[in-house]
């Protein structure tokens, strides 16, 4: 029997971290997070989500990706801009790519696949806290950019749910706001 009390506190708890130092998880222990972010709803079970890491140098050859694109999208990016596309790779000792799978099925549409893979991101990032790790999901121009798909060796099948940026988090975790769950909830009546 899990432990609802902790297993709801992570849920109600988790925050995003921007600010991500070393140790990463280990090989093991992100082999343990994808077999849980592999438990996400899939439909059918056609599997979509791949997860492509990213570690050591491999995060600065990510990031003269990610300048290269910049300048692609973008010629007359300013030294800024070009630094900032370099660096954000080496946020974080870990990069998970998360991405998706399109396949044609008569009841499963490409909507529901994308779905699936991002609640697969979404528990990877879970699945990290639960471990003592933290984490960031990050997508901006980089996750729809076709150069990236093309530097990242992606199908033409495939799409780019989003950066995970993984390690330990430095400081404090943000404060969360208050939600109350009652302003979300709506009673159809028909």
């Amino acid at each position: 029997m899990p432990d609802t009390l902790n297993l709801l506190t992570l849920l109600q708890t988790r925050n995003s971290s921007p600010k991500l130092t070393s140790p990463a998880p280990t090989a093991d222990e992100l082999e343990t997070m994808v077999g849980a972010a592999l438990r996400a709803p899939d439909h059918a079970w056609m599997r979509p989500t791949r997860f492509i890491v990213i570690e050591g140098d491999q995060r600065e050859a990510l990031g003269r990706l990610f300048e290269i694109s910049l300048l692609k999208r973008n010629p007359d990016a300013d030294e800024n801009a070009r630094a900032k596309a370099l660096g954000a790779p080496l946020r974080a000792p870990l990069v998970v790519v998360v991405t998706v799978q399109l396949k044609d099925h008569p009841k499963v549409p490409h909507s529901e696949q994308r779905l699936s893979a991002g609640c697969s991101a979404y528990a990877l990032l879970l699945a990290a806290e639960a471990l003592g790790y933290a984490g960031i999901w990050r997508t901006g121009d980089n996750a729809f950019d076709p150069e990236v798909a093309r530097g990242l060796s992606l199908s033409k099948d495939q799409e780019i749910v989003g950066f995970i940026y993984l390690g330990t988090r430095t400081g404090k975790s943000k404060s969360l706001p208050t939600i109350d769950p009652r302003e979300f909830i709506l009673h159809w009546t028909p």
